[in-house]
């Protein structure tokens, strides 16, 4: 049979009004061509152009031309491309369609960096804050940690002193470890590094904050205490940009202590049955606050030239940074060079790099440590004022009564010392496009420093530089670490439906190296190293590495703007642990419902967006030092096996094959808001982690020959709430937008396992540990004796027992919890202003609740040395039927001094405070001046840092703590370097 063709069913009369239909066809058919560029007229390669509600399309090539037909002059054109203004065309009679793009700045604003990526904000799921570019502009400071302060809800930033060298240590909240490092994790364009003081701030474009496990959870281990990712500068225009920076100022110590004047001093020594027969030949009347406290200056310099084209994007930075200190010798230096490139070799390749190159210095201060041992801010308060600042022969002048104690200006003048550190932190990337929406990113890190600290003591000046004929001490740091991470993600869009995928790998090394040596015996002061010096006393050399590797994995699902879905995953191995314990499987889940994009809430204009979200997540911590599972062995032991004690070796740390990963479960639920076109926009976060399997340095039965060793023991809770509201208050000739943020945070000890850490040993009068560990209690419980009163007839002081009774002699039993060192919150508040050219900028800071034991006080109101002390003790009892809360003056020596001044809850004191952390005042230069002298931009401003503090505490500043970040020791004031009052003037220029 003959098969019927294609033509012979084919109606006959549709053969013959074919062509007609091609004819029509192609007369409706146009093809249109043009051009895409920027508002600076440069080209735009890969611009997306689609028919409006169809699904043909096409792209710009390189030079950014295009070409498209379309079926009728009907058609729409619609132009995307990611940060700029979406354009829609209709196409009409034109055949030649050039199209000019816009920046959309919102959009821009709306895309924050997310690990190994970037999100909508509209679309994240877990709790992230950002703190953008203008937060960092509108206020100059040395440290990059210091702007967030305040800025963040569930940030506490910890500043614990005020020194120019001093970093910072930030609680995401809360505290999550007891002996693992607490710190979170610090992300530098790709590069997880523990320090930032080397980063300039100018440098900085964006600083996104990952506070939950289900946003920090792609990191894994390292992200167990959250995540700080670290953004720098791009080119942002066609037009090479360059942008210089300029400021100065002078700072000071904003607070000092009312001590006892020369005459004063007197009586109480001779109430102390000190008898100096040679007082009138000491006239000197000397302010050693005075003396110490100066007017630090300020002074820092940075330049910069950005722009992009076609296929290169680059930023080059260099920079210097001055600070001297409000503390005499305090200072530091930093000078910083910076390159970020990126540069697209093919349409599928893309390349780049971040170099940061940073030559550090700086002078630190001998605070944290009592007189005796030449403690700086204590020395200030309790050298007497009748000595000068030097002997007749050039030393340094001492106590009369104390020979060894030398005055303050011995520790600051007195030892030449420094510390310096060249640090190259860099990472060089390569993405490739593999098929559309597939694309592979392959990453090398590195970050090498290398640091030193000399310090040399000549044999004259000082009292210990004579003992002991001069004092050098040599320090060299070499540390090395490197990441390699491979990462690939796809992109795919099917209807409603998103789907964005991510699966990699990451492998990093970590190398430390460190040597020491100590020499003295000199004979003159003209040569410092050590090898002029003739007795070694100490010196050692040793190196340590770690290694880590991992795989990740995590999926992103969008359905319809409306229901978000991430899950992640990270399988994390570790060399600190044993082989049989060494991996961890970390897994998160959160979920978000934008219920502003339901139909039944559509029509609420007041409502431009409501998200709720909530999260789930796992992630571990191994920040403890390397091969802590194994059995080390320590040298020099002093073996008498003769006549002489012979050099040997000895077991140093239990072996624990068991070690293991250290956990946090975390849960968070929260709401985005957003009203009025999101004018106000309202963030609420409600959270709470459980970290478990602690790595915990617990005591050991002294019949094991150790004290203590790492082990998996007990947990510890944080839970809490967050509000982060930000609101458009005017938005007309004035401009008045303000952000409010407050935490709360609860911390407790959940489980030890019966074990009971006192800890925050404080070198003072009673030798007593001033903190307790224990289970029902949060860290930073202060612990010490309840204070009952001085008694009016013997002027001793008296305790309360735990039995409620009184005692002049209690027992270390009676001793208890007498404060609390975490605040019951903190929080920020800034507004900001501007109208025509002016701008202000006024932003409050504070913490509530906390309280802080004031340890200075506890040295100077003890009566129990010959230091000078406070005017305290001027109403110290003196004689029967005395009413006081100073206990009377008794001979030096006398073991009743030291029963007078326990660590108890007479020296707690309320450390809350509101602290105006920042105001900045600034003017832009009209552009019509500026076109006539070829300037982009000029902006001149002043900004006061610390104007003033509203506070209770009696100590020099409340924001300090003198065993710095540390876990376990919160809320001590022990003559630390205090906060200061700085005064800035500035200049950005851009041309």
């Amino acid at each position: 049979m003959k098969r019927n063709t294609f033509l012979d069913i084919f109606p006959k009369w549709l053969i013959l009004l074919l062509p007609l239909f091609l004819i029509t066809a192609f007369s409706n058919a146009q093809t249109i061509s043009g051009i895409v560029t920027d508002t600076q007229g440069v080209t735009m390669p890969g611009v997306n152009i689609l028919i409006n509600n169809s699904t043909i399309g096409t792209t710009t090539d390189f030079d950014g031309k295009y070409s498209i037909t379309v079926n009728s002059s009907e058609d729409v054109l619609v132009f995307r491309y990611l940060g700029m203004v979406t354009q829609e065309i209709k196409v009409g009679s034109q055949t030649k369609i050039n199209v000019t793009m816009d920046e959309d700045m919102q959009t821009l604003s709306e895309l924050i960096v997310v690990g190994y990526g970037t999100q909508d904000k509209k679309a994240v799921t877990g709790s992230v804050s950002v703190v953008g570019a203008e937060e960092m502009e509108s206020r100059p400071n040395s440290q990059m940690g210091a702007l967030i302060q305040g800025k963040v809800a569930g940030v506490q930033v910890q500043a614990s002193s005020g020194k120019p060298s001093q970093g910072i240590s930030m609680r995401i909240r809360g505290t999550n470890s007891i002996n693992a490092s607490s710190e979170p994790l610090y992300v530098i364009d790709g590069v997880p590094t523990t320090d930032t003081r080397s980063l300039s701030p100018s440098d900085i474009e964006s600083v996104s904050v990952l506070k939950d496990a289900s946003a920090a959870a792609i990191y894994g281990a390292q992200g167990a205490n959250g995540v700080v990712l670290i953004t720098t500068k791009k080119g942002s225009t066609d037009k090479p940009t360059i942008s210089l920076d300029v400021y100065g100022g002078f700072s000071e110590v904003w607070n000092t202590q009312e001590v006892l004047n020369g005459e004063q001093f007197r009586q109480l020594m001779t109430d102390m049955g000190t008898t100096f027969n040679d007082w009138g030949s000491y006239r000197e009347r000397t302010d050693w606050q005075n003396e110490v406290f100066q007017r630090g200056f300020t002074q820092n310099y940075q330049m910069s030239i950005s722009g992009k084209s076609n296929k290169t994007n680059y930023y080059v930075s260099g920079g210097y940074t001055d600070v001297e200190g409000a503390v005499r010798s305090a200072e530091m230096q930093r000078a910083n060079f910076k390159v970020n490139l990126d540069q697209e070799v093919t349409n599928w390749l893309k390349v780049g790099t971040r170099v940061n190159y940073t030559d550090y210095k700086d002078v630190d201060v001998n605070d944290n440590i009592g007189v005796d041992r030449g403690g700086v801010l204590l020395g200030t308060l309790t050298t007497p004022s009748i000595i000068g600042i030097r002997n007749p022969d050039g030393s340094f002048t001492t106590n009369p009564l104390a020979q060894a104690w030398e005055n303050p200006l011995a520790s600051t003048d007195g030892i030449d010392r420094g510390f310096a550190n060249k640090r190259f932190l860099a990472n060089f990337y390569a993405e490739a496009t593999l098929i559309e929406g597939l694309k592979f990113k392959t990453n090398l890190g590195v970050d090498h420093n290398s640091s030193q600290f000399r310090s040399f003591k000549d044999p004259f000046e000082t009292v210990d530089g004579r003992a002991k004929q001069g004092v050098s001490v040599f320090n060299q740091d070499n540390n090395r670490y490197f990441i390699f991470d491979n990462t690939l993600s796809y992109d795919k869009t099917i209807g409603k439906n998103k789907f964005n995928l991510l699966a990699g790998s990451v492998i990093q090394k970590y190398h430390w190296q460190s040597s020491n040596i100590e020499r003295q015996g000199f004979d003159s002061d003209q040569i410092s190293t050590p090898n002029a010096g003739a007795n070694i006393i100490a010196s050692s050399a040793w190196a340590s590495e770690k290694a880590n590797a991992s795989f990740i994995g995590r999926a992103n699902y969008d359905f319809d703007n409306k229901y978000l879905l991430t899950a992640n995953i990270r399988v994390d191995g570790s060399s600190v642990f044993g082989p049989q314990n060494r991996w961890g499987i970390f897994p998160s889940l959160s979920a978000g419902w934008r219920i502003s994009e339901e139909a039944f809430l559509k029509s609420v204009e007041q409502i431009s967006d409501l998200k709720l979200r909530a999260g789930w997540g796992i992630v571990g911590n191994d920040n403890i030092a390397p091969y802590s599972y194994m059995a080390r062995v320590s040298k020099n032991a002093p073996y008498p096996f003769t006549s002489s004690a012979t050099p040997g070796s000895y077991p140093s740390s239990v072996e624990n094959q068991k070690l293991k990963w250290e956990e946090s479960e975390q849960f968070n639920i929260g709401f985005d808001l957003g009203l009025f076109n999101d004018r106000v926009e309202l963030t609420v976060d409600a959270y709470q982690k459980v970290t478990n399997d602690l790595l915990f340095d617990a005591p050991l039965p002294k019949s094991t020959g150790y004290n203590s060793a790492i082990q998996n023991i007990g947990s510890l809770e944080n839970k809490g709430l967050e509000f982060n509201l930000n609101t458009v208050n005017v938005d007309k000739a004035v401009k008045w937008t303000m952000n409010m943020n407050l935490s709360l945070n609860r911390n407790k000890v959940t489980n030890l396992v019966g074990q009971t850490v006192l800890d925050g040993y404080v070198d003072v009068i009673s030798k007593d540990n001033a903190i307790i560990i224990e289970e029902g209690l949060p860290l930073g419980s202060l612990y010490g004796y309840s204070f009952g009163g001085v008694d009016p007839e013997t002027g001793n002081a008296y305790y309360i027992t735990q039995n409620g009774e009184t005692t002049f002699d209690p027992s270390p039993e009676d001793r208890k919890v007498i404060g609390d060192a975490n605040p019951t919150f903190i929080y920020g508040f800034t507004n900001n202003v501007s109208y025509k050219n002016f701008s202000l900028s006024i932003f409050f800071q504070g913490s509530q609740g906390n309280q802080m034991l004031n340890a200075s006080r506890i040295v100077t109101t003890s009566m129990s040395s010959p230091m000078n002390q406070t005017t305290d003790v001027l109403r110290r009892w003196q004689k029967p039927g005395d009413i006081t809360d100073i206990p009377r003056a008794y001979p030096m020596g006398s073991d009743q001094t030291v029963t007078n001044n326990l660590i108890s809850d007479r020296f707690i004191e309320d450390a809350s405070y509101l602290r105006l952390k920042a105001l900045t005042f600034s003017y832009n230069v009209p552009s019509t001046f500026l076109e006539k002298i070829n300037l982009g931009s000029c902006r001149l401003y002043a900004t006061g840092e610390n104007l003033f503090t509203i506070t209770n505490y009696s100590g020099f500043d409340p924001e300090v703590n003198y065993r710095g970040g540390d876990n376990r020791v919160m809320g001590i004031d022990f003559g630390t370097y205090p906060q200061t009052r700085t005064y800035i003037f500035g200049l950005n220029v851009s041309f």
